[in-house]
């Protein structure tokens, strides 16, 4: 008999499945950058933890959401930071790699999970610790047709994002996969870049996910 999946909290059901990742952002740019994401629609928005401060940040842009929106960060690696993110006020929590450990505490806390896999067993792995989603990365490795393919055999109704190397060229490919979330990282913020830059380019990203995913189709995540 297999081992039971352990209880997990659900990806929310988003507008759109876009992840702003802001690696490498200040504290004092915090609140410029992460309002104007929100502003134009973007409702995950993940602080990876080697940016500097990264907590401070993290703490800004939670007070800033609205209910509905989810503030994280990535590369969590162990519990002790799964703690200071919920402190922070964090409800997003993706890491690199797949430790039970981490998704377990993180979803002690109600976050919603997202760690990250290459292979079969690394996502079955993920989901049998109470992953809410997948981050297949580096997508831009993988492709579409892979990760589709992986993703033919995971439970029904898994969330399953591609992050790394994707940007607004490639969602019409990944839509044709059938695959419709995505982690934005350098295409959508580098450090450094103004609130107005990251603006433009939320815009696009937003009116291209529009393109390739009619919102007649789109479903949870």
């Amino acid at each position: 008999m297999n081992a039971p999946f352990a209880p997990r909290v659900p990806w929310p059901q988003l507008r759109r499945g876009l992840v702003a990742i802001l690696r490498g952002i200040r504290p004092e740019e915090a609140e410029a950058i992460v309002g104007v994401l929100i502003e134009e629609g973007l409702e995950a928005i993940e602080i990876p933890l080697n940016s500097p401060d990264p907590f401070a940040s993290i703490e800004t842009a939670a007070r800033l959401a609205p209910k509905g929106v989810l503030i994280g960060a990535g590369t969590v690696l162990n519990v002790e930071e799964v703690d200071l993110l919920n402190y922070a006020g964090g409800r997003l929590m993706v890491s690199p790699n797949v430790d039970a450990a981490v998704i377990a505490r993180a979803a002690r806390h109600g976050m919603v999970t997202m760690p990250g896999v290459l292979t079969p067993t690394e996502a079955f792995t993920a989901l049998k610790a109470g992953a809410s989603g997948l981050k297949f990365f580096p997508a831009n490795l993988l492709g579409p047709a892979i990760i589709q393919a992986i993703s033919v055999v995971l439970p029904p109704g898994t969330v399953v994002g591609a992050v790394g190397g994707v940007g607004e060229n490639e969602f019409a490919a990944y839509a044709a996969a059938g695959i419709r979330t995505f982690g934005l990282g350098s295409s959508l913020y580098r450090p450094g870049a103004t609130a107005a830059e990251v603006r433009a380019k939320a815009r696009a990203m937003v009116a291209a996910y529009d393109a390739a995913f009619p919102i007649e189709t789109r479903g949870g995540g």
